[in-house]
């Protein structure tokens, strides 16, 4: 997702309740939207609009739309969205007023980016994280309507969530609900620390650098192996939250952390240039404390339309949490992990150095002495391509799992740069993946066996760039652009893709019907918005509840600061009868 100054937010929850889909053999749920037209009027393009009637096997439910919480909100003696420091005292900006993660005043960051529904202790929770370098945690309880469903905000009821534990938060991106009923979260964009440890202040990236800030101003206390982890939050029995980063699952820009079906399995994505994609196989149910990571290698079989790709798996050893927390705790260096060679005038490396290219461009690399544990944990991206694995993807955005189907499918925001054929993201790297330029994105489908491990990759719909219109569109309006967060709704053929693009006027949450290929929009959100945080929610007292969210709406407007907050909002309810 995009580094943007202001931000906004809504959460949709629709209800739907269905019947025992578990196999291909159940009957799937018929379900369409009736699809919004593209906005055209100021007032449609400066506002969200939402589909108002779903058809679910044939009977129409009409949708409405109410807000529950926007930042800046205060409830509790909490004001939602503040950022804190390493004392979980409040921070100030410059001149004053609240460091509030809303992308309108803190500077650098984009606001609420995801929030999970949770069911524990007889009651209904919403755990939201801030996607600001600082990154921020807040809960609260909601209310549920027991005839119709709706949800709203319990007042008294907002907590601020400490991360001072666990070297506080950062840059919290997409997430998930856990089939166990926790947060499952993430921190993208983390940063150089082969750069960083040569500087004793300011290094230039200004993620890291805003971190001090955390730390009261002081380089000296912060570090760049405290982030680029995936956190969870679990509710304990006395309704207070309990956090922690799972170091064991990797180091790198995380985006989501999708657990699959058998509570074990999670595919991790990879957001930015020239990544990976990787695959944790915990060691216990609904515990991911320890476990296995892999990093995938794909060959390519076809360079059609996006292409088509066969996928092996590199295991890159098993870690647990304690431990490699240990070597964060003592802030190890980058340079206690690999020894380096500057790169050949030819492009070559010396002998006993690995080429690769990564986010961080074309290095020479070799990976000290009985350090290689620690530096699959810590430098994991570096480390999966010196074993092999590909290292080209681009903007690897949200994952689902389609449980009918036995698929995955994938968000590619954009398909350029590495994953193109000899660009400068190929020197001195495996150029696995050879495709033509897309800057309009694919989501793509992966077939996984009985184990749940994905064995091929291809693409399922792509976006058409157009030459750009009067009103700034550069992507074909009718067809996706830029996808971001991607959602299946289980027991239907309704694959829900949300936009991050600057290639569409107004982005779309799209509803894609898997079985017929069409496309209905759902959702299209204010000027400059982006539609991240989809997700459904299975069966909640009988309903189940889609989470979206939209951010930095009108950030580029003339318009009141109180028209860029970010909001969480609900569409529905519904439920079968």
């Amino acid at each position: 997702m995009k580094n943007i100054m202001f931000a906004s937010i809504f959460s949709v929850l629709i209800t739907i309740f269905i019947n025992g889909c578990t196999d291909k053999q159940t009957s799937l749920a018929t379900m369409s939207f009736k699809s919004l037209n593209t906005p055209t009027t100021d007032i449609e393009k400066k506002s969200v609009q939402y589909s108002q009637e779903l058809s679910i096997n044939g009977i129409v439910h009409k949708l409405n739309f109410n807000t529950i919480m926007k930042s800046g909100d205060v409830d509790n003696n909490e004001i939602f969205g503040l950022v804190k420091d390493y004392q979980d005292n409040p921070l100030k900006l410059n001149d004053g007023s609240n460091y509030i993660c809303n992308g309108t005043n803190s500077g650098v960051g984009s606001g609420l980016d995801h929030s999970s529904i949770l069911q524990k202790n007889s009651k209904i929770y919403m755990i939201n994280q801030f996607e600001c370098p600082i990154g921020a945690l807040y809960m609260l309880e909601l209310k549920q309507d027991k005839k119709t469903g709706i949800l709203s905000a319990k007042k008294d009821t907002l907590k601020f969530i400490s991360q001072k534990d666990e070297f506080g938060g950062y840059v919290h991106c997409a997430g998930q609900t856990t089939p166990w009923n926790s947060h499952l979260g993430s921190e993208e964009y983390e940063s150089n620390a082969r750069l960083i440890e040569n500087f004793s202040g300011a290094t230039g990236d200004k993620y890291y650098d805003e971190t001090a800030k955390f730390w009261g101003n002081d380089f000296n206390k912060t570090n760049p192996y405290y982030y680029g982890w995936t956190p969870e939050v679990q509710i304990k029995t006395d309704g207070s939250a309990k956090y922690m980063k799972h170091y064991s699952m990797g180091r790198f820009s995380h985006e989501l952390a999708y657990v699959m079906p058998d509570q074990k399995t999670v595919y991790l994505t990879d957001d930015g240039t020239n990544v990976g994609l990787f695959m944790f196989k915990s060691d216990y149910v609904q515990d991911l404390s320890s476990g296995t990571l892999y990093a995938a290698k794909l060959t390519q079989t076809s360079s059609d339309n996006g292409g088509k790709f066969n996928i092996s798996w590199i295991n890159l050893g098993h870690a647990t949490d304690s431990e490699i927390r240990s070597f964060v705790a003592k802030k190890i260096k980058f340079s206690e992990l690999f020894d380096s060679e500057t790169v050949k005038a030819d492009g070559s490396c010396p002998t006993g150095f690995t080429s690769i290219n990564t986010t961080t461009g074309h290095e020479c690399l070799s990976v000290k002495n009985r350090m290689q544990k620690i530096a699959s944990r810590l430098e994991t991206r570096r480390y999966a391509a010196i074993m092999g694995a590909t290292t080209e993807l681009r903007k690897e955005e949200g994952i689902t799992y389609d449980e009918i189907n036995k698929k995955l499918y994938l968000a590619m925001s954009s398909v350029e740069r590495g994953m193109e054929d000899n660009t400068k993201y190929d020197i001195g790297g495996n150029n696995h993946i050879k495709v033509k330029h897309n800057y309009c994105g694919a989501v793509y489908e992966l077939n996984v066996d009985n184990k749940l491990i994905a064995t091929d990759m291809s693409t399922l719909i792509v976006g058409e760039p157009i030459k750009k219109d009067m009103a700034g569109n550069s992507c074909s309006l009718d067809k996706i652009s830029n996808p971001d967060n991607v959602s299946m709704v289980q027991g239907t053929d309704i694959l829900m893709i949300a936009e991050d693009s600057s290639k569409h006027t107004n982005n779309v949450v799209w509803a894609y019907n898997l079985k017929d290929k069409s496309l209905s929009r759902v959702i299209t959100t204010p000027l400059d918005a982006e539609a991240t945080s989809i997700f459904w929610h299975k069966n909640i007292n009988g309903f189940s509840y889609m989470t979206a969210v939209t951010q930095h709406p009108m950030r580029n407007q003339n318009t009141t600061s109180s028209n860029k907050e970010s909001s969480i909002a609900v569409l529905g309810p519904i439920k079968f009868k």
